[in-house]
């Protein structure tokens, strides 16, 4: 049997292993277009349950650490990976219900209840993909129950299973095959589950990487560099201490040096007389024992941040509250950049969550949002796809009728926004917004994020890419000429209306040109121009 504390141990040492090898998984991506990425979105689910883990005892019963874990990677699911792996683990919750330990029936319950919710919340599951590793392992995981009752082995088995079908992916997806590469999701599943295994065989948990570079800060006073300080806790305790300098103290750089070795953010500040001291570690009396060896201790403070910060968090928790409806409808909208976020505002848009491609937003930032709507009935809009099963876990979540309207980018965002009556009910708005979302035929420009061979176009980094309604429709060299040879693309006999919205990283000047060569191309067209201000796209381009 395996009890809570093994439970938790193993899913601590799982959200850690996706974490350190979150790049490998994100490379395995085979639309070379910008993204959140699937490492990287796996990795921040399953990472957001660490915390209330870490607080559970050794005698927690396994179904506290399955509704602890189900609870926690719901709330931080990102991207399309991160809700199916979400799901994944709360068939752990529904399996392990009202269990102290896990045996090998449960084990294989909580496989086959974590498939079951996963499937069902994709309309339309691709096999070759995270959805196919995770089946046939808990279909393993189920003949396996004929010759053993031991879930180590059987754990064993599902990470052999998860490996084969991982494998198998190309086979099943002509785009894997084609860019010689694995299933990213698949790939990143099976590096949580061999991390549980191996917590469950007696192997210690996976440390999180240190970040890849410490920070580096030259001051002017001690106080203003330790209030720069606000990163991720790897050391417990904040040690600070002022040393009055013995007459042949050693140079204090002496004293920074070994603090490095023990902790981080060193703060080793002198004068004639004193030396201040500020160091993040886990064995402040190692620290306070070195500063002796220099002088005499003054006003020594050690203080738990890792308990500060949760008594933080809890008050930010405490202090939210959600917004009384007084109205009949709200909305909110996934968006970035300035000019885009204003529209999304000017058009009637209550609450806006910062994010899109390569900044995929929580269930939980949806569900704020949504909370925050002083509206009996919210619509969301998730603008991209990516973003839209996210938003749909947040309607479980909710306490007040939420509807996700299926916009996969920001013009069908904003063309289902302007369908809106607010003299019809809900249906009809339901149905209005989708047909206006669907009639709407979006272009974007961006750069390839990597080398790729992508339905038939061998891609290089940095290449301009065209995406024509979500699919990648040429490449290109110069911004400009692509922006416009994929407008021609957009435009139809029936086409009223273009609007351009240019990105960041596109000059004004540029962006006017575009806009003189398209309406002297389309003299019949309205053509709008439009500062969106949006990162990663050079362009988004809407006709209708």
């Amino acid at each position: 049997m395996i009890n809570g504390g093994l439970l938790r141990d193993a899913v601590i040492s799982a959200a850690h292993s996706i974490s350190n090898k979150k790049k490998s998984v994100d490379e395995l991506n085979v639309f070379p277009v910008p993204d959140g990425d699937t490492g990287t979105n796996m990795s921040m689910t399953i990472t957001n349950s660490v915390a209330e883990l870490e607080n559970l005892s050794d005698d927690t019963d396994c179904s506290v650490v399955a509704s602890t874990t189900a609870s926690a990677l719901l709330r931080g699911a990102r991207g399309n990976s991160g809700v199916i792996l979400s799901l994944i683990f709360r068939g752990f919750a529904k399996g392990l219900a009202g269990k102290k330990e896990m045996g090998a029936n449960e084990l294989v319950e909580s496989l086959e209840q974590g498939v079951s919710g996963a499937y069902k919340s994709v309309m339309k599951p691709t096999e070759g993909t995270i959805l196919t590793v995770a089946r046939e392992s808990a279909e393993k995981a189920r003949e396996m129950l004929h010759s053993t009752n031991d879930p180590i082995i059987i754990m064993e088995e599902v990470c052999k299973q998860a490996e084969l079908s991982l494998n198998e992916t190309p086979k099943l997806l002509p785009a894997l095959a084609k860019a010689g590469v694995v299933d990213a999701g698949g790939k990143g599943l099976l590096i949580i589950f061999e991390a549980m295994r191996d917590v469950f065989k007696g192997g210690e948990i996976v440390k999180a990487d240190a970040p890849a570079q410490k920070q580096q800060v030259t001051v002017d006073t001690f106080a203003a560099t330790v209030g720069q300080y606000d990163c991720e806790i790897h050391f417990t305790y904040c040690t600070e201490m002022i040393i009055t300098k013995k007459a042949d103290a050693d140079d204090s750089s002496k004293l920074r040096a070994y603090l490095e070795t023990i902790g981080d953010c060193v703060v080793v500040v002198e004068d004639d007389e004193i030396i201040k001291v500020h160091v993040h570690t886990n064995d402040p009396g190692k620290a306070i024992q070195k500063g002796l060896e220099f002088g005499y201790i003054n006003l020594p403070k050690i203080e738990n941040m890792k308990l500060q910060h949760k008594a933080r968090q809890k008050e930010a928790k405490q202090e939210f509250v959600p917004a009384k409806p007084e109205k009949q409808y709200g909305f909110v909208a996934v968006a970035a950049g300035n000019g885009i976020e204003s529209m999304f505002r000017d058009i009637g848009v209550d609450c806006i969550v910062k994010g899109g491609q390569t900044m995929n937003p929580s269930t939980e930032d949806i569900l704020a949002a949504i909370m925050s709507c002083p509206a009996e009935t919210v619509f969301v809009l998730p603008n991209n796809k990516n973003i839209i099963m996210a938003a749909e876990q947040a309607v479980k979540l909710a306490d007040r009728k939420v509807c996700v309207l299926q916009t996969r980018t920001i013009p069908q965002g904003m063309s289902a926004m302007l369908a809106f009556d607010p003299d019809a009910d809900f249906n009809t708005n339901r149905i209005e917004m989708t047909n206006a979302l669907e009639r709407v035929a979006t272009g974007q420009v961006t750069f390839a994020a990597r080398d790729s061979d992508y339905e038939g176009h061998a891609i290089k980094q940095g290449e301009i890419l065209c995406i024509e309604n979500g699919k990648l429709s040429f490449v290109e060299k110069d911004v400009s000429k692509a922006a416009y040879k994929l407008t021609k693309k957009l435009v139809k006999g029936d086409s009223s209306f273009i609007t351009i919205l240019y990105g960041s990283d596109v000059t004004d000047e540029a962006a006017e040109a575009l806009q003189k060569q398209v309406a002297a191309k389309f003299s019949n067209l309205d053509v709008n121009l439009i500062n969106g201000g949006q990162p990663v796209y050079y362009y988004i381009i809407s006709v209708e």
